[in-house]
């Protein structure tokens, strides 16, 4: 019985592999980015086994959020939750910073953030390297939140004082969605403030009011380096910059759907965009943006023939940068006629705007992808219905690439690559266009589906005849 149970195993792991390679090819190549690549690489054939199911379910419908035109959710049907990073690693934080776990840079972690929680982490930072640690806080779909609730990240060096935070809120649009915000340690001959190497300390608080969800929050942290100049380079601002809004891109809107979280969030080149969206639900869009550029960005909700009843706050743009850090964000309201809002007019992306007291301007302090994510009120499900509607979003980049600000080392994610423009003209989404291994794997399946299912029903034929004989 055990060689029975045993040979239907493999004979299983045979053909649900060979289902899983011809599933992947028919895919186009974004599609298989939302599959981890090194659950392909490490895991024998039975781990194949289960990737169709993972496709379209078991990783929150990712599998298709960077498709260009890809079909919206069902009508009436629940659209995906926010997808978090898939390669994360669980960690959780700790009551005193004695206790702190260690991130370690470049890896993306996942934790739970209780109302008015209050978490520490650690980081071993140098006295050679920028340090900026991002915290994407998601309440659950659906609950309620009132003015002013959210949270701060701040990193601390050993004796308590900040290095710097950053503090996010819902204002008059209460209803959840994800917030970002990041806390950042920059290096700085003039300041003799968290300059040395050294534990420093990711402290997370969340403030709720009385009536807000009790709901723990998902988290999703990240930390990243930015190395210093070869040598010091500007630190004033100029008076004058070009603050007016460009002429929309010409050419008319083509299909991309927004993809569920920063993960796989769909990537975008100038242009204009449109894309499905239904009451609750939140899409991620990112953007390469180089050196001297200008980011403009606006979004407009189509018109419905379901009602012509006022909804205020009924749809929130907001724009990070590369490392998760809060830019900006716009709302507007809602009759059933079509309505723009557009992000006020930034400066062009430079590495003196960090010197600038001003939120906005200091967001904008390097090169990478920058992050657009549009969520739609889930009022208008009450007089529009729970059907999609029409999402158009405009992205116009001013002026050309310049020079990076001269890195004393690699930039990391702070510079955008050919490979990051490729990526935006054909909508790849995150994972896809930031995983070249997953891309290879997809294109290898792709072209030798046909030949790995004949091998997998050739070498089945092969163990039931020694099976048998």
């Amino acid at each position: 019985m055990k060689t029975q149970a045993g040979f239907g195993r493999r004979a299983g792991a045979l053909f649900t592999a060979a289902a899983a390679v011809g599933a992947m090819a028919a895919v186009p190549g974004q599609a298989l980015a939302a599959v981890p690549g090194d659950a392909l690489a490490a895991a024998p054939g039975p781990a194949l086994a289960a990737v169709p199911g993972q496709v379209s379910a078991g990783v929150q419908g990712q599998a298709l959020a960077g498709l260009p035109g890809r079909a919206p959710a069902a009508e009436g049907g629940a659209f995906p939750p926010y997808t978090f990073d898939s390669g994360a690693q669980q960690v959780a934080g700790a009551a005193s910073s004695s206790d702190a776990a260690q991130l370690k840079t470049g890896q993306t972690y996942r934790d739970t953030l209780k109302k008015d929680g209050k978490v520490y982490y650690r980081v071993d930072l140098d006295d050679k390297r920028n340090a900026y640690v991002s915290v994407v806080a998601v309440p659950r779909t659906g609950g309620k939140v009132e003015y002013g609730d959210g949270f701060k990240v701040s990193l601390q060096d050993g004796s308590g004082t900040e290095c710097g935070y950053q503090q996010v809120n819902f204002t008059s649009a209460e209803y959840t969605r994800p917030l970002a915000a990041y806390a950042r340690r920059v290096i700085n001959a003039d300041s003799s403030t968290c300059q040395r190497a050294g534990a420093h300390y990711v402290l997370v608080e969340r403030e709720g009011k009385a009536t807000s969800s009790p709901d723990d929050w998902g988290l999703e942290i990240r930390y990243v380096t930015e190395p210093v100049l070869k040598k010091a380079g500007p630190t004033e601002l100029p008076d004058a910059w070009a603050s007016g809004t460009p002429a929309p891109p010409a050419g008319g809107p083509k299909p991309r759907q927004g993809g569920s979280g920063v993960h796989d969030a769909t990537s975008l080149e100038q242009g204009e965009w449109r894309s499905d969206i239904r009451p609750g639900q939140t899409l991620f869009y990112r953007v390469p943006v180089d050196w001297g550029q200008q980011l403009f960005a606006s979004a407009e909700l189509g018109s419905s023939a379901a009602s012509d009843e006022y909804i205020g706050n009924a749809l929130i743009l907001s724009l990070e940068n590369p490392a998760l850090g809060h830019v900006d964000e716009k709302t507007l309201s809602y009759s059933g006629k079509q309505s723009t809002l557009a992000l006020d007019a930034l400066r062009p992306v430079a590495h003196e705007n960090r010197t600038s007291y001003d939120e906005a301007t200091s967001g904008m302090r390097f090169a990478g992808w920058y992050y657009l994510s549009a969520t739609l009120s889930p009022a208008v499900a009450e007089e529009y219905g729970d059907g999609t509607v029409p999402l158009t979003l405009r992205v116009s980049l001013r002026g050309g690439a310049k020079p990076g600000p001269g890195y004393d080392g690699d930039p990391g994610p702070f510079k955008v690559t050919a490979d990051d423009k490729e990526a935006a003209a054909n909508g790849a989404a995150g994972a896809a266009a930031d995983s070249g291994d997953s891309m290879r794997v997809v294109a290898a399946a792709g072209i030798g589906s046909g030949t790995v299912l004949l091998l997998g029903l050739g070498a089945w034929t092969l163990v039931a005849r020694r099976r048998t004989g």
